[in-house]
């Protein structure tokens, strides 16, 4: 008997909770809450698609609110593209109810349009949420949409060519160079799509050009793909391939930076590589020069020789690679090469990141962050770095944020390396 009442009491509060949860309110007052007020994008080539990104639309007020639609102002030109807890939105999606205490998620991609500016064009529009009580609530939505030229099939060159464009290039399988053909690159901005890069089978000529992975948004807010490495494939030399010559150019966030394969020659000329997810500078029985350039922040080794004759003079070496403690070294040469290293900084997060053998070798006014050889005449004014100097390591150069993966590996003007004109002394 006593069970009765108290299972009605159960019943009728339940029944009192839902009929409270199904009220909704017309109020003039009634406003829904936002996690953003806007959705800022990334820039992005034209008729390329971002990643999804997605907000929050809260309902803290003390009964449901009605949405009566939710629509883009000029969806057909913007391009941007967007679901409504579950519900596309074609222009408009209409009624939508957002429970007191409840949230639904929106996410909105973008499809850049059209542009005919060099330049990257910003595109805006308005998500507009309009409730049942007369009220409109906008959410910005923006990106920058940015012309280029893409190549989706792989661009085969078995015959002389130039590209000189001032434009961005994108590579969705990459580059191959025939044997006896010769590309030469002026100016480019190559961006490669993961898992293409550039194979060399004849000769590369290139002045002043970026290659990079191709996505231009963010993992997070604060760190954008660019700083991840492995975007990309990078730049292959076999053994046909011969006279090859890099100036001004910089390789990034890639696989491999460069690989030379099998009697190869390479110049390379105020270079920069860095951020890969392999070796930097990779050369197997290949003679080549490494003048003023900088190769960092590699999961191998920074540069790898084999077989090969190098001369190196002005260069920085600093392996920092910060996805990984298992890291290889900045430099390492096995007994059959021929090494000529001067005016160099090596350096890194070891105690020892200078690993060689043989005695083909001579180095002359470097930094060396290695065990030091008093008695070896192949070693002639070397500062022998080590982990206690004042001025070590990461402290040679002016940027070294390693919570944002960002860094600037131009050399202080207070480190002994600047004052004794070692390393690579461009001010980037």
């Amino acid at each position: 008997m006593k069970r009765i009442p108290l299972l009605l009491l159960i019943l009728s509060t339940l029944f009192v909770g839902c009929s409270d949860n199904d009220k909704f309110s017309s109020d003039a007052s009634a406003m829904l809450n936002f996690s953003v007020d806007s959705v800022a994008m990334d820039t992005v080539f034209i008729k390329t698609s971002t990643r999804t990104y997605d907000f929050w639309v809260y309902n803290k007020g003390n009964a449901g609110i009605r949405i009566s639609e939710v629509r883009l102002v000029q969806p057909s030109k913007s391009g941007f593209r967007v679901n409504v807890d579950g519900n596309y939105v074609d222009s408009v999606a209409y009624d939508f109810e957002v429970r007191k205490g409840d949230s639904i998620r929106v996410f909105v991609e973008l499809t850049a349009p059209e542009t005919q500016q060099k330049d990257p064009k910003r595109i805006e529009d308005l998500l507009i949420f309009s409730l049942e009580n007369g009220k409109e609530q906008p959410v910005k939505l923006s990106a920058y949409s940015w012309k280029a030229i893409v190549y989706k099939e792989t661009l085969v060159v078995d015959e002389d060519m130039t590209i000189d464009e001032q434009q961005p290039i994108v590579f969705y399988n990459g580059i191959i160079i025939k044997k006896d053909a010769t590309l030469t690159l002026s100016h480019a901005q190559l961006y490669f799509h993961d898992g293409a890069g550039i194979v060399v089978n004849g000769t590369l000529e290139a002045d002043s050009c970026l290659f990079r992975g191709d996505r231009l948004d963010r993992m997070f807010s604060y760190l954008p793909y660019d700083r991840i490495s492995g975007q990309w494939e990078g730049i292959f030399f076999y053994e046909s391939s011969v006279d090859n010559v890099l100036t001004d150019c910089e390789i990034r966030s890639s696989c491999t930076g460069i690989s030379c394969d099998a009697a190869t020659s390479l110049s390379l000329l105020r270079c920069t590589i860095q951020n890969c997810k392999g070796t930097g500078l990779d050369l197997k029985e290949t003679t080549a020069s490494v003048d003023s350039c900088r190769i960092t922040n590699t999961l191998g080794d920074c540069l790898n020789v084999i077989g090969s004759k190098v001369s190196i003079n002005h260069s920085t070496l600093a392996q920092f690679y910060p996805f990984s403690a298992d890291r290889g070294v900045a430099l390492r040469f096995d007994s059959e090469s021929v090494i000529i290293c001067d005016n160099t900084l090596v350096t890194g997060y070891e105690e020892d990141v200078v690993m060689g053998d043989g005695t083909n070798f001579s180095f002359e006014n470097c930094i060396l962050r290695t065990l030091e050889l008093s008695d070896s005449d192949d070693f002639i004014d070397i500062i022998w770095e080590t982990p206690k100097d004042d001025i070590q390591g990461e402290k040679h150069f002016v940027t070294f944020d390693t919570d944002n993966l960002f860094y600037n590996f131009s050399i202080k003007q207070e480190s002994p390396a600047y004052q004794r004109q070692i390393g690579d002394l461009r001010n980037l």
